[in-house]
């Protein structure tokens, strides 16, 4: 795919006061969009950069969120460099940060101010729980946010609480700051004017349980933990093969479950038991239903199964692991510099986004001196 001559946010400076993971996404999304990214950071670095090394000497975290990017190095408690900061925002479009509640705002970078100063300039404050209430200054770690947002609740197996193992609240947030930054880039175009956006990971984690909440406050109860199943459809879930392999299947309606028991499982009668005749009556009975389909999927290998469960369009998924995904046919990379060597990391989202071919991941302070130079008096 050729590489686009302009990409919709060509022209865009955003300045990022960030560090860990969710400011750093959402402002990796805006610079794979053609937004300059000025990211500040500490003598020592974002402290994601000491994760870990695996990326070819880079943190995984570090490399997978600030590619495209520019760092300078600055002291945010020296007035000079908060002086340099405030002129190149000056000139900025966006200003994103995720310190601690009221540390920008007491070195002069709260985003009120900036504000009052720049009234087109779009501002987006990132927090744990929000910038007020008893949980305000609490620190806010991905796991941590997991377990008081109720996320916890509802995953893992039975008896057992479980991680979702990713930084879901982070990614999250980081997804929904650059969707609330993208709007506030086009309201600004209608009225001339910026926006203050302000998010917290419980925030957006309590948002995306609005599902198992809503069954909750006007059903009285909450899903069960059943590891990998569904609490409230079967089957659907996960069958061990005879060759160890793991698969998971979904039936959504009764013409898919008619499907499965006749062109599968080999068992027509089931289509038409009072038993299992629709999802109400299976809930009712899951054991069996399990047990059934775990009996056929045990009788045969992976290749074979993915065979018929394709023929009778019964929807299912390997649960693969990371060699797996690694080589998997619909993986798509892109090749990004560093300086300790290229690193192949997933493609964007957005299979239409090409990210530019000379897109690098920066070292620490890469672009100071250019930038001083470069904002020294405006």
């Amino acid at each position: 795919m050729d590489e686009p001559t302009t990409r919709p946010l060509e022209g865009v400076l955003v300045v990022a006061l960030e560090q860990a993971v969710a400011a750093p996404l959402a402002t990796c999304r805006l610079a794979d969009a053609g937004a300059r990214v000025i990211k500040l950071e500490r003598s020592e670095g974002d402290f994601a950069r000491a994760y870990d090394t695996v990326a070819n000497g880079q943190s995984a975290y570090f490399a997978w969120a600030n590619r495209g990017k520019e760092s300078l190095v600055v002291d945010i408690k020296k007035s000079s460099d908060v002086s340099l900061i405030q002129r190149i925002v000056a000139n900025a479009d966006v200003f994103i940060q995720n310190l601690g509640v009221g540390a920008a705002a007491r070195v002069g970078l709260g985003s009120t101010y900036l504000r009052t100063q720049h009234p087109r300039l779009i501002t987006c404050d990132i927090s744990g729980y929000g910038e007020k209430g008893p949980y305000a200054t609490m620190k806010a770690y991905d796991l941590l946010v997991q377990a008081e947002s109720g996320l916890v609740s509802v995953s893992g197996a039975p008896g057992e609480y479980g991680r979702v193992g990713v930084s879901v609240c982070d990614i999250a947030t980081g997804v929904s700051a650059a969707l609330a930054i993208n709007e506030a880039i086009i309201g600004r175009e209608l009225t001339g004017q910026g926006a203050a956006i302000h998010l917290s990971l419980f925030d957006v984690m309590a948002e995306w349980m609005s599902v198992p909440l809503l069954q909750y406050d006007y059903g009285g109860t909450a899903p069960n933990r059943v590891g990998l199943a569904h609490p409230s459809i079967t089957p659907y879930g996960g069958f061990v093969t005879n060759d160890g392999a793991t698969l998971v299947i979904s039936i959504q309606n009764e013409r898919e479950w008619s499907d499965l028991v006749t062109k599968v499982l080999n068992k027509p009668e089931l289509a038409s038991d009072p038993e299992y005749i629709d999802n109400s009556a299976r809930m009712q009975h899951r054991e069996q239903v399990d047990a059934i389909v775990q009996k056929v999927f045990a009788a045969l290998g992976r290749e074979e199964l993915e065979r018929q469960l394709s023929d009778a369009r019964i929807a299912f998924g390997a649960v693969n692991g990371l060699d797996e995904l690694s080589k998997h046919p619909q993986l798509r990379r892109i090749r990004v510099a560093s300086e300790t060597g290229k690193i192949d990391m997933p493609a964007h989202p957005d299979a239409s986004r090409v990210v530019r071919g000379d897109t690098r991941i920066p070292a620490l302070g890469e672009h100071s001196d250019a930038i001083r130079v470069e904002f020294a008096g405006k």
